[in-house]
């Protein structure tokens, strides 16, 4: 459909190709049907259209220049003029607002700006936005990105104002073809978190979760990878909340746009490619859509059927549910014991009171409707809710707090990657144990000596768990002490205040990416010294220990193929490291984007995949401290300006002696898809665990492809079982990246040699797998390859029976973000 509009589009433009081109409107300079406003760069150019050679005609503005071209805006959506009217025109009037004027001199569309103004002029900004200036202070009196119509561009805002009504809305074409308003809006909700809507008229069709300050949670793969210029501005007392976004490279060939079949999409132009590149859309499939499963219903689009009730809840109608139609939701099985009489006829017969309790659910999109609750920690959230009858569920993130929920809970995900855990409020479990009918007969003396008893033991008990707590909160405190001048006495330390100095206090514009630890930001030292500044989050899970291991390990280690550790800072609750700022960002970034992965021509693959090598045989063999990553993957992995990679983040990282033997954990920590066999199912590690990783890694350089995505003609298998097919069946070539297949034909013989190094490493016995010294020698060929073992992770299965199987078993995340996984037995 899009492509429909474009060439429409093109329709149109080829229709009234303009011959002149002005900078600004004036009074004396009126823009008619054959000019057009263009802004200083030519990024923009605004005139007169009429969409697929209607009989309407709009003012509007359209990216110049390229092929096909874009509509960001319309003046006269609501008024179209005639087509053959030819003496239309855009001009200032008397009282110096721009007009839009009709053949016979009325006025169809204006800036009705109120203050009156002499000499006043309009220009076309090269951000795209169309600005009235003051004739005599020079001063923007009116902007067209304080008036959006159906996209969205850099720097511009939506939002609402609840104060003064006015709503900043996207609202769709009526087609893609009529410019006037259609039926579907994209705008941000007031309350606090505040969340984006799509509505189809008055109804809600999306929803993307609430904002925790860095994105919104409801969206499952929201770009937290690099340069997240999402921003959302809320102040409550004044009643506004708007959403922007900006870009890195303060181009503004990048739109965010609302269509008229109800899909928002995020697009953006590829200069190198020279089209368009359309990146994330929403919704995307039935899940997606507002309500899919009903009140209480959660949707899971991975499982068959997609909708379930919540624990504890059945569907209201069992006709309707097993027809596929789920909208009516379902209904509580057993009703909550809060808020009943104690003394009811139906309490005493259930023994008396039990308290609700809570079942956590995990990696969910949280319900619509939620209520925030300040100042309440973690426990104080629980509480709060299970002390509040009306309360049905509860949710706590660090970065937003505590929220509650008293109603129906609606529109309900369950996510295979990311999400949220929601604590779910249950009757408790009522077992037939016959002591109802003892109950009644207990005298009232021996009811009151229970009374005392129990009274008494709550309060002692309440003083030893007191007692307790102050002891180890004291304890806490001198050991954070400890830890903190053992770094001191180690590393170099920058302070606090350098630090906000460095990032303009942490300011969005200079946020690099959030990683799994916490987000990091680009900053300058004092020095002039460009870093990378990770600050880690108190929700990250990544405490002194691993904070203290990260900072002593990098610091120790010196190699060209290593991050290298500027300096950190602990101060109260601030962990921060301070590293050198690669340019080039991480690896992922650009191999796994189509827009940019042809940058990666295959000598420089090679090139990385060499430095990592060599990185990692530095650690396992040439570094005084022989260490294990543990977490080895391509967003782990930096590159400086001449592409030259780093491995970074050594927050997992251990230590050891003798790095060959096999150790065992409890506590296995990662990322699914790079771990090997043994340490994921069995928590053993070794230096072969990181030749595993480098073998993951190496199929994904070569490939293009993300391990834990990769899906091959509808059938369910990742990368390594693609890769040994095509190796058993001789075709192991046809796994590169065609990207760069092209111009490596000459390579080829190393292609190979690559993709069979990559095979040895993956095998499923860690004897089988070749050292960090052995595959540097294989690289430089210097070495025989022996025949590779099939990997386990071969048998092909039917999206069906991975949906059966996640619901049977449940779905582990797949994320690149690390996060502790599984305990190893």
């Amino acid at each position: 459909m899009i492509f429909v509009y474009y060439s429409l589009l093109l329709f149109l433009l080829s229709r009234s190709v303009p011959s002149v081109a002005l900078y600004s409107v004036s009074s004396s300079e009126p823009l008619f049907p054959n000019q057009t406003l263009v802004s200083s760069s030519l990024n923009f150019e605004l005139g007169f259209f009429s969409p697929n050679g209607s009989n309407n005609r709009y003012v509007g503005m359209w990216y110049k220049n390229f092929i096909p071209s874009k509509v960001v805006w319309v003046a006269n959506r609501d008024r179209p003029l005639p087509f053959k009217d030819q003496l239309v025109s855009l001009t200032i009037g008397s009282d110096g607002n721009l007009r839009l004027l009709d053949g016979a001199r009325n006025v169809v569309w204006s800036t009705n700006v109120s203050m009156k103004s002499k000499g006043s002029t309009a220009a076309l900004l090269d951000t795209g936005n169309l600005v009235l200036r003051d004739g005599d202070s020079g001063n923007i009196i009116w902007e067209s990105f304080d008036y959006p119509t159906d996209t969205l561009l850099p720097g511009m805002k939506t939002g609402i104002n609840v104060k003064t009504g006015e709503k900043q809305y996207l609202v769709s074409w009526k087609t893609d073809i009529d410019p006037s308003p259609g039926n579907f809006s994209l705008g941000m909700t007031p309350e606090v978190p505040p969340q984006p809507f799509i509505w189809n008229g008055p109804d809600p069709h999306w929803r993307g979760g609430q904002w925790d300050k860095s994105k919104f949670i409801g969206i499952a793969d929201m770009d937290m990878t690099y340069l997240n210029g999402y921003n959302v501005q809320q102040d409550i007392q004044q009643g506004t909340t708007y959403f922007s976004f900006s870009v890195s490279n303060n181009i503004s060939f990048d739109y965010l746009f609302i269509s008229s079949e109800g899909y928002c999409e995020l697009v953006d132009w590829d200069d190198e490619v020279g089209e368009w590149h359309h990146g994330w859309k929403a919704p995307r499939d039935r899940c997606e859509i507002y309500g899919t499963c009903g009140p209480f219903g959660i949707c899971n689009a991975s499982a068959l059927p997609i909708c379930r009730c919540l624990d504890g809840f059945t569907p209201k109608s069992q006709e309707e549910w097993e027809l596929g139609n789920w909208m009516g939701g379902c209904h509580r099985i057993k009703e909550l014991q809060c808020g009943r009489d104690p003394n009811s006829a139906a309490s005493i017969a259930l023994g008396g009171i039990q308290n609700d309790y809570f079942l956590k659910l995990s990696q969910m999109k949280l319900p619509d409707v939620s209520t925030y609750v300040p100042f309440l920690d973690a426990g104080d959230c629980q509480d709060w809710c299970l002390n509040n009858c009306s309360c049905l569920a509860y949710s706590y993130i660090d970065t937003i707090g505590c929220m509650v929920w008293f109603d129906e809970l609606m529109d309900i995900q369950s996510f295979n990657i990311s999400g949220e855990d929601l604590f779910l409020r249950l009757a408790f479990d009522e077992r037939e144990n016959g002591t109802g009918n003892d109950q009644n007969n207990i005298g009232s003396s021996t009811k009151i000596i229970i009374s005392l008893t129990t009274i008494s033991a709550i309060i002692a008990l309440g003083a030893g768990i007191y007692f307790r707590y102050r002891w180890r909160a004291n304890k806490k405190v001198k050991i954070r002490k400890e830890e903190k001048e053992d770094l001191l006495s180690d590393l170099p330390m920058i302070d606090f205040k350098s630090i906000l100095v460095a990032t303009s206090n942490f300011s969005i514009r200079n946020k690099l990416g959030q990683g799994g630890f916490g987000p990091v930001y680009k900053g300058m030292l004092q020095d002039g010294k460009e870093v990378a500044v990770k600050r880690l989050s108190s929700s990250s899970g990544q405490g002194m220990e691993e904070f203290k291991n990260e900072t002593i390990l990098i610091s120790k280690l010196q190699h060209r193929n290593l991050v290298k550790l500027i300096g950190c800072c602990i101060e109260g609750e601030e962990k921060i490291l301070v590293y050198e700022y690669l340019p080039n960002k991480s690896l992922d970034t650009i191999l796994f984007d189509p827009r940019r992965k042809g940058k990666l021509t295959w000598e420089k693959r090679f090139d990385i995949i060499q430095g990592v090598a060599k990185g990692l045989l530095y650690l396992h063999r040439d570094s005084w401290l022989r260490v294990i990553h543990r977490d080895l993957k391509a967003s782990n992995i930096l590159l400086d300006e001449k592409m030259n990679p780093k491995i970074s983040d050594f927050g997992l990282a251990r230590n050891f002696q003798t790095t060959q033997d096999l150790v065992n954990t409890r506590r296995v920590v990662g990322t699914l898809g790079y771990m090997s066999p043994e340490y994921a199912m069995g928590g053993m590690f070794s230096e072969k665990s990181d030749v595993y990783s480098f073998g993951v890694l190496m199929l994904e350089i070569i490939s293009g492809k993300r391990n834990t995505s990769f899906c091959y003609l509808g059938r369910t298998l990742n990368l390594l079982s693609y890769a040994w097919q095509l190796w058993e069946e001789g075709r192991g070539v046809e796994i590169l990246d065609e990207a760069i297949s092209v111009n490596s034909i000459a390579s080829r013989p190393e292609v190979v040699k690559c993709i069979w190094i990559g095979l040895l490493c993956i095998q499923d016995q860690a004897t089988d797998r070749p050292n960090m010294p052995s595959i540097v020698l294989m690289l430089s060929g210097e070495s025989d390859l022996p025949d590779p073992k099939p990997p386990t992770l071969t048998s092909f299965q039917s999206p069906m029976d991975h949906e059966i199987r996640d619901q049977q078993e449940g779905t582990l995340s797949i994320n690149t973000m690390t996060r502790t996984v599984i305990d190893g037995r």
